[in-house]
């Protein structure tokens, strides 16, 4: 194991170059968003924009830009190799979890993010924008996984492990993870923020319990799904 200066330090870093800087610009945008003159339910954010007015050179970006969350889970699991940690397999039984999770947090989500939108406390989501038919599914199915990926393996997994390594109690842990969770979807409004900071405490208290990560991300994968395919085949109907 890893001195505990060395591990701060490994925290340090890989948080700046992934969610902990996410979670510092998503908190400023969000002012910039509270400080305009238009209100906050008048405001739209688009999750999964297009790139360029090409369609391929999109996809090229596009693949780009999900090869980068990707890899971010391929460095938590990296680092903890390292270290001897195996890399999670999966077991029987976290299709059903994550199929419940899933159900569990999207639909109480979806209840939270249309009341939030009535009262004026988060912004407009636009879930996606692709204009173009025949690529916008396996393009918003990818971003799906590499989302689930990134976030799951290096916000629960990895951070979850390392802070225990730190001597961090399991309340600490998972409270500090569920932060960090809330911290970075604050861009997309007040409720995103709170929503997912929910989401995190539930996703944590399972994983300090069970260990086991797959159900997580096949949770978050499906959350994902239902939101970015669903939004596109209702035709972009506004969810207020």
């Amino acid at each position: 194991m890893r001195s505990r200066r060395r591990l701060r330090a490994e925290i340090l870093l890989v948080l700046t170059l992934t969610f902990g800087m996410s979670g510092v610009r998503s908190v400023l945008r969000l002012l910039d968003a509270l400080l305009s003159p238009t209100p906050l339910e008048q405001q739209q954010v688009t999750l999964n924009a297009p790139q360029s007015t090409s369609p391929w050179l999109d996809l090229a970006l596009q693949l780009c830009s999900a090869a980068v969350l990707l890899a971010w889970g391929g460095l938590a699991l990296y680092l903890l190799r390292l270290d001897g940690h195996p890399i999670p397999r999966g077991r029987k039984g976290d299709l059903a979890i994550g199929v419940g999770l899933a159900a569990l947090i999207g639909i109480p989500g979806l209840g939270l993010y249309l009341f939030s939108l009535h009262h004026g406390w988060t912004r407009e989501v636009i879930p996606s924008a692709f204009h173009y038919a025949y690529l916008q599914i396996p393009i918003l199915l990818l971003w799906s996984a590499a989302n689930a990926i990134a976030e799951e393996f290096v916000v629960v997994h990895w951070l979850m492990t390392r802070l225990r390594e730190c001597r961090w109690g399991t309340v600490a842990v998972v409270a500090a993870c569920a932060l960090l969770r809330g911290s970075y979807h604050l861009y997309q409004g007040i409720s995103a923020g709170v929503g997912n900071l929910l989401m995190g405490i539930v996703f944590g208290t399972l994983y300090a319990r069970t260990g086991r990560v797959w159900p997580l991300v096949i949770a978050h994968f499906l959350i994902d799904a239902v939101a970015f395919v669903g939004y596109q085949a209702l035709g972009g109907l506004p969810w207020g």
